[in-house]
């Protein structure tokens, strides 16, 4: 049985940073193609960042360049969202998702959600002062 699992959300103030965590067990992860996804109260899910299975190939959407940072352990079966100079907007649940389709993830910019098989129950993050 393949889990999925979201760690380090949480409440930060504006200009603030939080590194997501994303565990799973029960694939073969370093097969895996991952990426990180939000949805804020009233909106539709997005793609925020994605990575291919080796790490050598990743993309953002272009409200989180260069603050937002996606890369992986494949020995420790975890995929991790660096996020930094966090603004108001960044509000919202996170999830973690896997696929095998690399291709089809990367060429839609992180934006092809029905690509992924497993998705975590997300997290929360709040970014307030």
């Amino acid at each position: 049985q393949v889990q999925v699992v979201e760690s380090g959300g949480g409440l930060v103030q504006p200009g603030g940073s939080l590194r997501l965590s994303c565990q799973i067990s029960g694939l073969n992860f370093e097969y895996y193609n991952m990426g990180w996804f939000r949805q804020a109260p009233g909106k539709e899910r997005e793609g925020v960042s994605c990575i291919n299975w080796s790490g050598g190939l990743t993309d953002y959407v272009d409200s989180v360049k260069g603050r937002f940072t996606i890369s992986r352990d494949n020995a420790k079966n975890t995929v991790y969202l660096q996020m930094n100079s966090l603004k108001p907007e960044d509000t919202a649940m996170y999830y973690c998702a896997a696929t095998e389709n690399e291709t089809r993830l990367l060429r839609s910019r992180c934006q092809a959600l029905d690509a992924l098989s497993y998705w975590g129950k997300g997290i929360r993050v709040t970014v307030s002062s």
